[in-house]
């Protein structure tokens, strides 16, 4: 049956009308095979390993003989593609022999570029076992032999070491030493995992006669004590000076009730607490010096007569040190009493107790006296009541509003004020208000931007201890609403501070044209106009105004700093000197409030910090 054959295709005539029905199509296989694949693909092929084969753990089996360190590397291998691969050895290695499973193997010449290390040639997929008989040089220096274990890919590399000779001490660098037996014949087995050489050097153990001899120990002692409300936080420091013999752990004495919460320190291996004992174990005996810190707590009451919880350090034929106690909150230590211990300068206790910054601190240093005499202390500590400070308030503000029928409003604030610490006052304007002029103590300023668009006015700060001079701040802004219709409401939005207020007072002026009332809210309707605080009262004056300094006495406070008086004096002589020239620096504009209309004379008590005042109105046009 030819191909031809296959693909004919009878088709009805087209002169003679059949009906049509279901009809057969003959294709060639190779097409049928092609349609298949397109309607079916088969799966793809996986994708090449990228590595042929593995090399997981080298073992080395290594013996010392003369100048060099012969012995076996045996090399676990996996196979991860068919056919033939290359097995590199680790380069730098001396290899005298391979063996595959116990069957000798021969061995290629190893690439250049890969440090011409020998190959062997695999060819069956799985784990394999690769034998080489390797020699690796010793090097010796200054009493020193050391071998280099050249790097290699494998997770884990083990080295065991055979050195025919005893009283030998082995040092690994890059690696970790896991065993180690001593005899006539020293063997040591070493484990590391990187892709760096590693070494490892050995020496004849020089024999050492401290473990033998009694052990004199001297110790340091700074301990500070915190008390805080029925509990006292203790901090040792103890520094151990091994002058005689070795130490493989410390004994502590604890004083009664104080519990351990933690022992810290680069020699540290473990501790153990038990009531008036603490035994600290090193990782390895100490033979020079260490220090440990030493954290825990005790109850002790709230005031009275309190005994200081003391650390000592048992057996220590020397004790020398301090203790240094502070009042943790509001107190005050009065009386000591003290047994074995002279007062000291909390300076001379070291950077435990000298860094310290508390108002009630008592510092006492270890007399010279044996390890074993009984030392003490008993303070008297008074606690006080805490009682709040003023850092800075505002005694009064008194505003000054002037509210148009087109939804303008002009506002004026004085505020007087006290401060101790504060160096800012934050103001956060109404939304879309324009600032236009600002003073501190009749002295222009130009306010910083915040954040969160706040304005920052710098303040005057009294002194310490003192009662706070009052002074007097002002602004005037320009904000925008709402024009007024027949009747509506309106409101209008005062400054935030970032200080309490503690009495508000306002003359709102408006059109005369429009009945305006009060609703209810934070401000209520009272009597005249007139701010309480003599500061608000005293007319306001300018630097045009002020023409000696005498003027400007007179009119501003009495308080005033001097400092910020004489400022004040020497721009006033700047400003009237160079009337005929132009004024570097800000220039003080006062513009007078337009105090116009007839106008609502409002009361608010205590504003808090950071709130927004409002007043609410109702309005409604007067008939003609």
């Amino acid at each position: 049956m030819s191909p031809a054959w296959l693909a004919a295709v009878v088709l009805a005539s087209p002169a003679v009308d059949v009906p049509r029905g279901d009809g057969w199509v003959v294709l060639p296989v190779a097409d049928y095979r092609d349609l298949r694949a397109k309607a079916y693909p088969p799966s793809p092929p996986p994708d090449p390993l990228a590595f042929a084969a593995l090399v997981t753990r080298i073992d080395y089996d290594l013996k010392v003989s003369g100048d060099s360190a012969t012995g076996r590397a045996r090399l676990h291998v996996d196979v991860l593609r068919e056919g033939w691969v290359r097995v590199p050895a680790p380069p730098g290695l001396l290899v005298r022999e391979a063996r595959l499973d116990g069957r000798p193997l021969p061995l290629l010449d190893g690439e250049p570029q890969k440090g011409a290390a020998p190959e062997a040639l695999l060819s069956r997929t799985g784990r394999a076992v690769l034998d080489l008989d390797v020699v690796i040089p010793v090097v010796s220096a200054s009493g020193t032999e050391s071998i280099t274990v050249p790097p290699s890919t494998a997770a884990v590399t083990q080295v065991t070491l055979t050195l025919p000779r005893k009283g030998v001490d082995l040092q690994v660098q890059g690696g970790l030493l896991l065993e180690s037996a001593e005899g006539e014949v020293s063997r040591f087995v070493a484990h590391a995992r990187t892709p760096a050489p590693w070494t490892l050097s050995w020496r004849r153990k020089v024999d050492d006669q401290r473990a033998s001899v009694p052990l004199r120990l001297r110790a340091t002692v700074t301990e500070l004590v915190g008390l805080a409300e029925e509990s006292a936080q203790v901090t040792a420091q103890v520094e151990l000076e091994a002058v005689q013999g070795q130490a493989d752990r410390v004994r502590l004495a604890l004083p009664e009730g104080l519990a351990v919460n933690q022992v810290s320190g680069a020699l540290v291996a473990d501790w153990e607490a038990s009531p008036g004992a603490l035994v600290v174990r090193f990782l390895e005996p100490l033979r020079d010096r260490t220090s440990l810190v030493v954290a825990g707590e005790a109850r002790c009451p709230r005031e009275g007569r309190i005994e200081a919880p003391l650390v000592r350090v048992a057996g220590a034929e020397r004790e020398t040190g301090g203790v240094a106690l502070e009042v943790l909150g509001a107190g005050e230590i009065r009386r000591q009493d003290a047994r074995g211990l002279e007062p000291a300068d909390p300076e001379d206790l070291g950077g435990l107790v000298a860094g310290r910054d508390s108002p009630s601190l008592v510092a006492f240093r270890f007399r010279p006296l044996d390890a074993q005499a009984p030392r003490g202390l008993t303070v008297d500590l008074v606690r006080y009541t805490p009682e709040a400070i003023l850092v800075a308030n505002v005694d009064e503000a008194h505003y000054r509003a002037l509210l148009s029928e087109d939804g303008k409003a002009l506002v004026q604030g004085r505020y007087a004020l006290r401060n101790n610490q504060r160096a800012f006052l934050a103001v956060t304007l109404p939304p879309g208000a324009v600032l236009w002029s600002a003073s501190v103590a009749g002295r222009a300023v130009r306010p910083g931007n915040g954040p969160g668009g706040t304005l920052l006015l710098p303040l005057i700060k009294g002194k310490a201890g003192d009662e706070a001079p009052a002074f007097a701040i002002e602004m005037s802004f320009f904000a925008r609403a709402g024009a007024w219709s027949e009747k509506g409401r309106q409101q209008l939005l005062l400054p935030a501070l970032d200080l309490p207020v503690s009495r508000t007072g306002m003359a709102l002026h408006h059109s005369p044209r429009f009945r305006v009332a009060l609703l209810p809210g934070a401000f209520r309707e009272g009597p005249g106009a007139a701010p309480l605080s003599a500061l608000l009262t005293a007319p306001a004056v300018t630097w045009q105004t002020a023409s000696s300094m005498s003027d400007f006495d007179r009119a501003g406070p009495k308080e005033a700093d001097a400092s910020v008086v004489a400022e004040q004096k020497q721009l006033i002589d700047r400003f009237q000197e160079g009337r005929a020239r132009r004024v570097a620096g800000v220039t003080p504009v006062e513009v007078p409030f337009p105090a116009v209309g007839p106008a609502l004379f409002l009361v608010g008590e205590l504003t808090a910090e950071g709130s927004v005042p409002s007043v609410e109105l109702s309005y409604k046009r007067e008939s003609r």
